[in-house]
């Protein structure tokens, strides 16, 4: 076919893991053992609720209608609720609070609601990819800001004030701290909303792992003044193993809550009644889920750390977050022939940091999305 792709795709390349699992599959296929440690996806169920609230919802009269764009009032309330009672943060369900299919949806959203071509991101480095990749998508300049091990991940906000940033938009922050397992907290909240108010900038903070072996959940949007300069973004995916139901929320201000809306409106038709029910559940369930849950990845973290040990990689023990980022030892080859090395000759498949920017370079990332039955095999597959 002669008709030519849209220019933006020449911005952008197939996401890592789409086309590295496919390599992953085929090797399965051919009887390859291959334990996967790459993906944080739960492989936990969610709560027993959740599962009986979907079911008793398919069968509700108007289940299988179109539902609104706002999602159902029942869900922003459960939300406005999870909101209060693990961050002390007060939100207007009405007006404060948009559900998303999936917070990755919400970094399109957002991004297409405020950034116009030749518009600048202040992106981590190391990041999420995703953050890089929308913001070329639209036309927008990614402009990195490094974080380093010397500065426990976090941004020099100070060396960042010296750039020109008169053409700054949005800052892409995320803690805790995907790949790192940086925790954040409310002090460094405070600089970046004083940095914000300094610069005109948005601040959007990623926030999906604030329960996973995380003994203080924070959210940006408890420093006082943070809603006229900052959003957030949650979800259900890791909290209670709800990856497959793609269940996220944006809150803040309430009239970047309706730009959002304008772009979501106009791009879905609302969220299953049924998942509504099931994420309504989870978000009412007690502390003792997250107990039990940070049990089960403590035992894992456990065993992960001792092969990261056996790998000669060191790691810091007080990260958080579902992952496990270890530095490679001084003189190995690059982290992406590292892992190939560890796939093609022990069948274990971990993430190469490098994925996640140039400041990835010399580290992987091992997920805690795996038995601990597993973990013991690829501990074995090394001895």
């Amino acid at each position: 076919m002669s008709v030519q792709t849209a220019k933006r795709l020449e911005t952008v390349e197939e996401y890592y893991f789409s086309r590295k699992l496919r390599e992953v599959r085929g090797l399965i296929t051919a009887g390859k053992p291959v334990i996967n440690m790459a993906i944080g996806s739960p492989d936990l169920d969610p709560p027993k609720a959740v599962l009986e609230a979907i079911s008793a919802a398919v069968l509700e009269n108007g289940a299988h209608k179109y539902q609104s764009y706002q999602g159902l009032p029942q869900l922003r309330e459960a939300i406005a609720d999870f909101y209060k009672k693990n961050y002390r943060v007060s939100l207007d369900s009405e007006v404060e609070i948009l559900p998303l299919m999936g917070s990755k949806e919400g970094i399109m959203h957002i991004t297409m609601a405020y950034i116009n071509e030749g518009d600048q991101v202040l992106i981590p480095n190391p990041g999420y990819p995703t953050y890089t990749s929308v913001t070329k998508l639209v036309g927008g300049i990614p402009v990195y800001y490094d974080l380093s091990a010397e500065r426990s991940w976090e941004p020099d906000l100070e060396a960042l004030a010296q750039q020109d940033l008169s053409r700054v938009k949005v800052m892409w922050v995320n803690y805790p701290h995907m790949p790192t397992g940086a925790s954040g907290n409310k002090g460094l909240f405070e600089r970046l909303i004083a940095f914000a108010k300094a610069h005109d900038i948005i601040i959007i903070n990623d926030n999906p792992y604030s329960f996973v072996l995380n003994e203080s959940p924070t959210s940006i949007l408890s420093v006082a003044g943070a809603k006229g300069v900052a959003l957030e973004l949650n979800s259900l995916s890791k909290t209670f193993n709800m990856a497959g139901w793609r269940v996220g929320m944006v809150c803040g201000d309430a009239d970047m809550i309706n730009a959002i809306l304008k772009v979501k409106s106009n791009m879905d038709s609302g969220m299953f009644l049924g998942i509504q029910k099931g994420a309504i559940a989870a978000l009412q369930s007690s502390k003792d889920w997250f107990t039990a849950m940070n049990a089960i990845y403590t035992k894992r973290r456990l065993l992960i750390w001792e092969l990261a040990t056996k790998l000669n990689c060191t790691f810091d023990a007080k990260a958080t977050g579902m992952f496990v980022w270890a530095k490679l030892p001084q003189g190995s080859m690059d982290a992406e022939q590292f892992i190939d090395e560890l796939l093609y000759k022990k069948d274990i498949f971990i993430t190469p940091g490098t994925i996640f920017g140039s400041q990835g370079a010399g580290y992987i990332r091992f997920s805690l999305c795996v038995t601990e039955e597993n973990i013991k095999k690829a501990i074995q597959r090394l001895c």
